[in-house]
């Protein structure tokens, strides 16, 4: 096949180890990507975690696109770079729970190989990164920060904006190329409302709900600027290949738009003879907009996940297709009811990050993002 998904050797096999890390391949015509998920193991350094994952990049001969550290104090930055020599991607480093005695940690990168990456440099550090698949032009965004984080909170999420359109701006894109975002907003729930109203007024400046919407996660999370939030997203921008994206509805939510957040439940992107769904960060809502379950993290758990496999099965997709996925706990306690969950459901070796954050509404004790792929 000219362009096809694998992970051992076809589409829909199991994500292999590589020291401990987990990793999902898709074979490309011009090289390979890679999806690395490593949760750090029970009394494990940040020098030994940082240490997998250099050598599972290196053994794939890969060069990283973007690196996202949850769990971990800012103080670790150096240990990175022992490990992986000199940053040239972005790195997103969330904190939030990292002073807790048994914290969940972890670290997720995505890689390619036998293609060529280029750093997106903006007021002289590095933004994000791009590299062109199949004729179509990828970018990748992250830890994206006001400069000033002393002002007001809603003024330091204009300036993300701000400074997210300035390197979209430097690989020649703009919103209108926005696949997906994430927001890590410290201290979510005392100002998420005016988080959403700041965004929703950016992106109707800006022209996006006569477009596509993008997909998105917003958790809590403390990240190592002290700023109020930190941002990410990823962009694509049709070349000589094509690139077809359209939001995709939940079967079993409403659309976030009806209770004034701005995403879309989930994205599709079709180009390069593959399908890649983006499911948007899902809790325990109903299809009145309304938490469910509250108190009872396990039914949480259970009614997300039921939520999620309804967008992947509209798709054609199942649990097999999974590419990578974070699990955010707001309780660093309650993280193994996601196992208990996949023991019941008999899902096994799912590529999932485990990390502890705070979720945007008080009551609301669980949320995961989940990114699939399949052939067209």
């Amino acid at each position: 096949m000219s362009s096809c998904c694998e992970r051992t050797s076809q589409c829909g096999s199991k994500p292999y180890e590589n020291h401990g890390a987990q990793v999902v391949a898709l074979t490309r015509k011009t090289g390979g990507e890679f999806f690395i998920t490593a949760q750090c193991l029970e009394g494990e350094s940040a020098h030994g975690l940082f240490q997998r994952v250099a050598e599972t990049v290196r053994d794939l001969r890969a060069h990283i696109v973007s690196l996202e550290v949850f769990g971990l104090p800012g103080r670790d930055a150096a240990r990175l770079r022992d490990a992986l020599g000199n940053i040239a991607w972005p790195v997103t480093w969330i904190e939030e729970g990292c002073e807790r005695p048994n914290p969940v940690r972890g670290v997720q990168v995505w890689a390619v190989s036998g293609m060529e990456v280029e750093p997106i440099i903006l007021d002289g550090s590095v933004a994000g990164s791009t590299f062109e698949i199949d004729g179509v032009q990828y970018c990748r965004l992250g830890g994206i920060a006001p400069p000033d984080p002393s002002r007001f909170r809603t003024e330091q999420t204009r300036a993300v904006f701000d400074r997210m359109l300035a390197a979209l701006h430097a690989a020649g894109m703009d919103f209108g190329n926005v696949i997906r975002t994430w927001f890590y907003n410290d201290e979510m729930t005392q100002w998420y409302g005016e988080f959403n109203d700041v965004r929703t007024t950016i992106l109707k400046e800006h022209g996006v709900f006569d477009g596509l919407v993008p997909a998105s996660t917003g958790v809590g999370g403390r990240n190592v600027s002290g700023a109020a939030l930190t941002a990410a997203l990823f962009a694509v921008k049709a070349g000589r290949g094509a690139a077809t994206a359209v939001a995709i509805p939940s079967p079993l939510q409403c659309p976030a738009l009806d209770y004034g957040s701005s995403f879309s439940r989930a994205v599709e992107l079709e180009t390069g003879g593959l399908r890649r769904l983006f499911i948007s960060g899902t809790a325990s809502i109903g299809i009145d907009g309304r938490s469910v379950h509250i108190g009872h993290v396990d039914a949480q758990v259970a009614l997300t996940m039921d939520v999620v496999r309804a967008i992947l099965d509209s798709r054609g997709m199942d649990w097999g297709k999974v590419t990578r996925a974070i699990a955010y706990f707001k309780h660093d306690k309650d993280a193994p009811a996601f196992g208990r969950y996949c023991t019941l459901q008999g899902i096994r070796g799912m590529p999932v990050l485990l990390a502890n954050n705070g979720i945007c509404r008080d009551d609301l004790l669980f949320e995961i993002e989940v990114d699939a792929v399949a052939e067209t």
